[in-house]
């Protein structure tokens, strides 16, 4: 770059590379993330599961399967990194919790990390706050007191910084998708008018 900034494409390849983490990390470091500077959307989730660890193929699993269909597009788009990049709030997978579930993104990852990817995503017009992590992090104290009122609230960060947080699509909170209609209803138009009209569908 002309300022003597890296280019989006060193930064990438950087943080493929990192292992800053790696004495943390049950399964060892494996960066998985996508983002060239054309991306017109950009999706903030949780961290990779042991399928995307080992495929390397970021929301290659059933979790991934229901975001796109929330987002109402195919495989073929979803990868498309020229217009979708996806960078996790931890791009390793973080291992386990003593009693289930996966780990939180490691803490180092995200202020080390997204600064300077998302910098390099100059055209990026919609962020997708995937899980409360994301939200933690992109939100701060604009966010509600829970998850669901965050959520809830979409419209207003919409408008704002074109931030739209989402609950987590793993098929564990099915039973907050039944409490909680509206997410259908109400958000789910929206999230799909927006993706087509960015994706030029």
């Amino acid at each position: 770059m002309t300022d003597g900034a890296p280019s989006l494409e060193d930064t990438v390849a950087a943080a493929r590379a990192c292992t800053l983490c790696a004495a943390h990390l049950p399964m060892g470091p494996r960066p998985v993330l996508r983002a060239q500077a054309t991306a017109r959307l950009l999706i903030v989730g949780q961290a990779p599961g042991t399928k995307v660890h080992a495929t390397g193929v970021p929301w290659n699993d059933p979790s991934g399967d229901r975001l796109r269909d929330w987002m109402g597009v195919d495989r073929a788009t979803f990868y498309d990194e020229t217009r979708i990049a996806i960078v996790p709030m931890g791009l390793c997978y973080p291992g386990r919790l003593p009693r289930g579930g996966d780990a939180p993104p490691r803490p180092e990852c995200a202020p080390l990390w997204h600064p300077p990817l998302r910098s390099g995503l100059p055209q990026v017009a919609l962020t997708l706050l995937v899980g409360q992590y994301a939200q933690a992090y992109y939100l701060g104290a604009a966010r509600a007191a829970t998850m669901t009122e965050t959520v809830r609230g979409f419209a207003g960060f919409l408008e704002r910084a074109g931030h739209l947080p989402l609950p987590h699509p793993s098929w564990r909170n099915t039973a907050w998708l039944r409490r909680n209609p509206w997410f259908e209803s109400t958000l789910l138009p929206v999230l799909r008018a927006r993706v087509a009209a960015l994706l030029d569908r």
